[in-house]
């Protein structure tokens, strides 16, 4: 196959990711309009879902805005989290329930009965033809449905009767022997974990903040095969006849693809719907007049406690000065006692890299190994951004991303971060530092590159927040016991919100994977996160770092090559040797990663369409005509990428936080 029939190739296999590809998002008391559909009773009240309010014999339905891939031949796994509470009204009576599930349809026409939860009419219940698949939280014992009594969880397929049932409540004490039943109908935020792997769907319900139970409370095999269709609907249903309560959806998660999604869901300072008891003596007069004279006192009290604390909180040091805000969104804090022993003292023989003004100590605390990064910083003022930052990144939960284990603040100047230990180490010292015999093979190569793509892939579209890494490149990959590689070193990152740019102060990043425009206009998009992508793309591919300092970048040299007809010669001669690979296969992904690397931006693909590319799916020809003129048009783009000297000379050093890798 020629080099144009390659490109060409390629250039197919760009669009929008479809169905058989995963799904993943997080709310986190943010639902609006544009991220879920309101059908029926169904609201949206200080950005938390009210599926049900006070309204009698009505029906709430919202839905997460498209239909979600749930089979391909075979029904696919999934794991989902949120956080609901329920709370009646004083002086009604208390019902029905609500349901989590899955619908081929929007339509609540016909779903008139209460009792139904808003799925279906006396005469559908049951039918096959509903391809609806449910876990229903039911406050109403209806003989009708066999149910089991007025406070349970039940597994629905295409039927209010339940195939599996189980009195509210979780498992808990040794040996998750002892159970402890949970109402809930009361007003308490409760959590709820679904799971679906290998036919099996296990439900686990806790009180929001409590460790997810090892034990789940429900564990079903069950044959999704006929119900699951390629692609549904995915979210809440509820309704109310005479019986009348208020159902709210407060934090949802969902994933196809990363089992530990729930974990990303803000479980602290959660508003409380608990409906104060009839005989509560608060309103009382007797309350009021004790409660003013005890705020009389403590008032007298906290004036004269304030004057004597008032300079010892001057002094307090700024390991004191870290709020609350972090502890509730960070991983858990480490005693720096810990750390310390953990590292033997932050002994040199611990050292296991060096980053920008950091260094990498590995550890063993608590029995298992880990990765402790010591960041200094010179000024309050950086300390208190970057706790900022890494605060709301260490919500971030994924496979592709290396998880933040917890962190502390000890030492003056500086900040230490835990990570999980990588057992394989970075990615730049198993393509630049190893031998001929422990060289990647071919396929490990591409798996690591999909790992990656997913990573930033999530970071970009998977979160509430769009997240831009800005330092991708090999060293900032790390690849654990199996070889899975995961994506690091968050230091540079920035978030905004979705279809956002911005504009920086100064150029940051590592020389060789900046992508030009911003060189020239400091624009920040998530295009040069899939520039730095391509780099890494061709280092991984050509086995070569980005060349020297006053050299043409990695990316000019290799379009040169390919505008003179010679991008065979940019090949690694080895890997031809050892792998079962076409020489059409490795240059269909240097055309990939020459595509991310595109000195327009407009006409690089998104991180959506590398991934479908890297995992060999074929596409529609609907953009054939604009990236073949793109294509068309690539003479001469060896010469647009800028060399470290132009960076300098361009930029006022002080406003430039850039790295010189391998320098």
């Amino acid at each position: 196959m020629s080099s144009p029939s390659i490109f060409l190739f390629l250039i197919a296999n760009f669009q929008l990711l479809t169905s058989v590809s995963a799904t993943e998002f997080i709310y986190n008391i943010d639902f609006n309009s544009t991220n879920i559909q309101l059908f029926g009773n169904a609201t949206i009240e200080a950005s938390i879902l009210t599926i049900t309010n006070a309204s009698v014999h009505s029906i709430g339905r919202a839905l997460y805005p498209a239909k979600i891939p749930t089979k391909s031949s075979t029904p696919l796994p999934f794991s989902t989290s949120f956080i609901f509470s329920i709370s009646p009204f004083q002086d009604l009576v208390p019902g029905h329930g609500f349901v989590f599930f899955f619908t081929p349809v929007t339509d609540i026409k016909g779903k008139t009965l209460p009792e139904l939860l808003g799925l279906f009419n006396r005469t559908s219940n049951g039918s096959s033809n509903n391809h609806v698949f449910g876990i229903e939280f039911d406050m109403f014992l209806d003989e009708q449905f066999n149910d089991i009594d007025d406070n349970h969880v039940g597994v629905d397929i295409n039927s209010l009767n339940s195939v599996a049932s189980h009195t509210a409540g979780f498992w808990g004490g040794k040996d998750d022997q002892k159970f402890e039943k949970l109402d809930l109908n009361n007003g308490v935020n409760y959590q709820v974990w679904i799971d679906y792997l290998d036919s099996t769907i296990n439900v686990t319900l806790a009180r929001a903040g409590q460790k997810k139970p090892q034990r789940p409370l429900i564990s079903k095999l069950v044959n999704l095969s006929s119900v699951l269709l390629d692609e549904m609907y995915v979210g809440f249903s509820g309704s109310t006849g005479n019986l009348v309560q208020t159902h709210r959806i407060l934090a949802w998660s969902f994933s196809n693809e990363n089992y530990s999604i729930g974990d990303a869901l803000v479980t602290s300072n959660l508003p409380s719907f608990v409906v104060p008891s009839k005989g509560s003596v608060l309103g009382s007069k007797g309350f009021i007049v004790g409660l003013s004279l005890g705020s009389f006192f403590v008032i007298c009290c906290a004036t004269m406690v304030y004057v004597v604390l008032h300079r010892r909180k001057r002094r307090k040091t700024k390991e004191d000065e870290i709020g609350d805000f972090e502890l509730e969104y960070w991983p858990h804090r480490i005693r720096y006692e810990d750390i310390y022993a953990a590292t033997l003292g932050f002994s040199d023989q611990n050292v296991i890299g060096f980053g920008r003004k950091t260094k990498v100590y590995k550890g063993v605390l608590q029995g298992v190994e880990v990765a402790v990064k010591r960041i200094p910083y010179e000024s309050d003022y950086e300390m208190r951004q970057f706790l900022s930052e890494i605060s709301s990144l260490g919500r971030l939960k994924h496979r592709n991303l290396v998880p933040l284990r917890g962190w502390c603040k000890k030492e003056t100047g500086n900040l230490i971060l835990v990570y999980d230990y990588m057992e394989n180490g970075s990615l730049d010292r198993k393509l630049f530092d190893c031998d001929e015999n422990t060289t990647l093979r071919w396929k490990e190569r591409m798996r690591i590159l999909k790992d990656v793509a997913r990573g930033i892939l999530y970071l970009h579209e998977g979160w509430e927040m769009e997240v831009l890494h800005r330092d991708i490149k090999a060293s900032n990959v790390l690849l654990d016991k199996d070889m899975n590689a995961r994506l690091g070193d968050f230091g540079l990152a920035q978030m905004h919100h979705h279809n956002q740019t911005s504009n920086t102060t100064g150029i940051i990043g590592t020389i060789g994977y900046i992508a030009p425009e911003f060189v020239r206009t400091g624009r920040v998009s998530s295009q040069i996160d899939v520039f730095s992508f391509g780099v890494l793309v061709l280092e991984v591919v050509c086995m070569q770092r980005q060349l020297g300092k006053y050299k043409p970048s990695l990316v000019g040299w290799i379009w040169g090559l390919k505008e003179r007809g010679e991008l065979y010669s940019a090949f690694y001669e080895q890997l031809k040797e050892r792998d079962e690979c076409s020489i059409d296969q490795i240059e269909r992904i240097i055309h990939l990663g020459l595509s991310c690397t595109h000195p327009n931006p407009a006409a690089r693909p998104t991180m959506r369409q590398v991934v479908k590319v890297l995992e060999g799916e074929n596409l529609d020809t609907s953009l054939l005509d604009k990236i073949n003129s793109a294509a068309a048009a690539s003479s001469g783009y060896a010469g647009t990428y800028p060399t470290v000297a132009e960076i300098f000379q361009s930029h006022d050093t002080c406003s430039l936080t850039i790295l010189l890798e391998g320098r």
